[in-house]
């Protein structure tokens, strides 16, 4: 017997709908509440949206009900996310519940490990003088610029202190899961068992233990974990801080396509909590909004740990053949330093912005290059299992012995990746630790895994990409080596520049932090680079007015707001006639946007399929809303992307 009928949210990627649906349910419902519904022959987590009258049509019921409410701000949350990020429904209320719940739930678990440790390092003077100003400031919007090596954690747990004092919860937002692994170190010195960590290298029971413990607290927590931890059913937030704001890694690449700042600015408001994105290279449309909205910028410069010491900085030549002599890819000097930094007990990194073992495949004489049969772009060498892999696809093949164009046997491995690298360097320092860190590297050796054994100097040389240029702070390192400081800028999209300004700030932040003596060696083919020396001197400032420049000139953010519309195809005739049509609905629309297009995208080929994009700009960002709404549902859409390729 039917007695009662509710609209739900349902929470499943099945569900493409614009709307909630009705299903009936024997007894009474609270809006937020949690239910299991059956949705396409499964079932499905919803949540409850609101009470309604009998329908005129017929429902299914719903299942089983949870004595579980999603916060009141969360539901809000949904509904502006929802309106903000235009996708299907079910993929936002996904975004809200765990994968799945077990028609009985258990107690909560207790987490972290119990008692504090250690208490922290005493406040620093700028600490403290930031602190005070961040309490003192009249607005709940942050931007902490403080530059590597200045503390800023040490900020965020006094500014988390202040919340839990209050009876609110802290939520601390990191890019990387490896950079997880220190932050909870540092947190459960201080707040113990009351810290819980997210992330999606735990198994979906342990997230939704966590999840659980969230919903359920009835004390203030403090919760750790990368974007999505952003999601978390926390009832009373009185802190939200975005650690390393900057990162590609906080925009949602698949939809919704949400950039995290948004979306947790929006949470911080709808709780009237302090927001602090903290960075050492703000973005270049943070830094702007700040400015133009008068909202506090507040500067760090000065080392927690020690004096203040800049790191040496020595540029290396690549054309300069004379300093590679022991390696053609590290020079002399970098490697004569790794080597005193070994015989004193100290640690060397390395970065590389490359993965894989080369490149390009290629013959010397006819030029041939491996390249993917099913995507445009070329296949990267590994070396340990001598294949060539598509990172694009992830089609893999054998290393032909000789060229399939001209018969030639002189194929050549152009360049290098992180695993020749480790050889290399395994040849050159054969009694030394080395680690490599990257995409490729086993689960069970990834950074945050190993964070202990870097901190305490168990490594001699560590080699990676993006995730070792930040966060980390490695006392006993000394020497940090660039290996291709200019790679970066080969990538035809407007944030090229910012992005390699960035990286090259964040690895040179690695050294110079007050632990000892550092020194950085930086390969490039442009040693006068105006960018590399703005990098190796934190002229953020002359960055920023530089960089801002351009970005008026050419009509990009924060100037004027973007969509990326692509359309994939068998062919790139196809997929430029569909992009065609769509500009052309777009232009009967009458509204005030400027439509660049249609281009082939960067990797244009992948799995067998062509895709073009075009992209369209507008001061309005209603105007792009208007334009989703009427896309064709054959194509895809990113609304501020964070690049163009």
């Amino acid at each position: 017997m039917h007695g009662m009928y509710y609209r739900v949210l349902v929470a499943s990627q099945r569900f493409h709908g614009k709307e909630s649906l009705t299903y009936s349910f024997t007894g009474p419902l609270a809006p937020g509440q949690l239910v299991a519904v059956p949705l396409q022959q499964r079932i499905s987590i919803g949540i409850i949206d609101s009470k309604v009258q009998k329908p005129t049509f017929s429902t299914k019921d719903i299942l089983y009900s949870w004595p579980l409410e999603l916060p009141e701000k969360s539901l809000s949350l949904l509904a502006w996310m929802y309106g903000y990020y235009p996708a299907p429904l079910g993929l936002i209320t996904e975004l809200f519940t765990p994968s799945s719940l077990p028609q009985k739930i258990a107690d909560t678990p207790k987490f972290g490990p119990g008692s504090p440790a250690a208490k922290l390092p005493t406040l620093t003077s700028e600490q403290s003088k930031v602190l005070a100003a961040i309490v003192k400031a009249k607005t709940r919007s942050i931007l902490l610029h403080g530059d590597t090596g200045t503390g800023k954690t040490r900020v965020y747990v006094e500014l988390a202190k202040r919340a839990l004092d209050q009876g609110k919860s802290a939520l601390i937002l990191t890019p990387e899961i490896g950079l997880t692994e220190p932050l909870l170190h540092t947190f459960t010195q201080t707040f113990g068992e009351r810290v819980l960590i997210t992330h999606s290298g735990m198994t979906p029971a342990q997230r939704r233990a966590v999840w659980l413990a969230a919903i359920r607290s009835q004390q203030a927590l403090v919760i750790i974990g990368p974007r999505s931890a952003v999601f978390s059913p926390l009832k009373n937030i009185g802190l939200i801080v975005m650690d390393e704001a900057h990162d590609g890694a906080y925009k949602q690449e698949q939809a919704p396509y949400y950039q995290t700042s948004r979306v947790a600015a929006q949470l911080a408001h709808l709780h009237d909590a302090l927001f602090v994105l903290g960075s050492a290279t703000p973005l270049i449309n943070d830094y702007f909004t700040f400015e133009q909205k008068g909202l506090p910028i507040i500067r760090m410069s000065k080392p927690a740990i020690g004096a203040a010491q800049a790191a040496s900085v020595l540029l290396l030549d690549q054309r300069d053949k004379a300093n590679f002599t022991k390696s053609p890819w590290l020079a002399n000097d970098l490697l004569d330093a790794i080597g005193t930094a070994m015989r004193k007990g100290e640690q060397s990194l390395l970065f590389l912005n490359r993965r894989g073992s080369a490149r390009l495949v290629m013959c010397e004489r006819c030029l041939w290059q491996a390249m993917c049969p099913h995507c445009d772009v070329a296949l990267t060498y590994h070396q340990d299992q001598h294949l060539m892999r598509c990172h694009s696809c992830d089609f893999s093949g054998k290393v032909p012995l000789n060229c399939p164009s001209c018969g030639a046997s002189e194929l050549i491995f152009k360049s290098i990746g992180t695993k020749a690298l480790e050889s290399e360097l395994g040849r050159l320092f054969p009694r030394a630790r080395i680690s490599r860190f990257d995409r490729d590297t086993d689960k069970a050796l990834r950074l945050q895994h190993q964070y202990q054994a870097l901190h305490t100097g168990d490594v001699d040389i560590l080699i990676g990409t993006q995730a070792i240029a930040k966060g980390f702070d490695l006392p006993k390192l000394s020497v940090v080596g660039i290996a291709q400081s200019d790679s970066g800028l080969q990538i035809p999209d407007y944030t090229a520049t910012e992005r390699t300004f960035q990286l090259l700030s964040q690895v040179s932040g690695r050294v110079g932090r007050g632990h000892r003596a550092g020194r950085l060696f930086v390969q490039t083919y442009d040693p006068d680079s105006a960018l590399i020396a703005l990098a190796m001197s934190k002229d953020y400032r002359s960055f920023y007015e530089q960089e801002l420049r351009q970005r008026e000139q050419y009509g990009f953010p924060p100037f004027t707001y973007l969509l990326k519309v692509t359309c994939s195809r068998a062919s790139s005739r196809s997929a430029t006639a569909a992009c065609q049509k769509i500009i052309g609905s777009i232009q009967t629309m009458g509204l005030r946007v400027h439509i660049d297009g249609p281009s082939p995208r960067f990797i244009e080929k992948i799995s067998g399929r062509h895709a073009w994009h075009i992209i369209i700009k507008s001061k309005d960002r209603t105007n792009l809303l208007k334009v989703i709404a009427k896309l064709p549902g054959n194509s895809t859409y990113d609304l501020d992307p964070s690049n163009l390729l």
